[in-house]
């Protein structure tokens, strides 16, 4: 379960850093861009009745967060098995 070599590791934390940023700048745009910055835009759209920017500062940034917790745990367990690092 260790790390073949030291270039693995370093290689393994610096992908998993990237992946990490990528997904906080979704969830950003998500939470701030939709529910804050471009509301005024998005609440010209209804969505179940709803003004989309409302549903966005409401709800839609937590679904949103909840499948980036599922994208996470997908690539990281991908990851995880490509430097064998996996759990068995």
């Amino acid at each position: 379960m260790a790390f073949r070599n030291e270039e693995d590791k370093k290689a393994y934390w610096s992908e998993n850093l990237a992946l990490l940023a990528k997904l906080l700048v979704v969830w950003f745009i998500v939470s701030f861009g939709a529910g804050i910055l471009f509301v005024d835009i998005l609440n010209e759209i209804q969505f179940f009745g709803f003004k989309l920017g409302f549903w966005f500062a409401q709800q839609g940034s937590i679904y949103v967060f909840v499948a980036l917790i599922f994208v996470y745990m997908a690539k990281m367990n991908a990851m995880d098995k490509r430097y064998g690092v996996d759990e068995e």
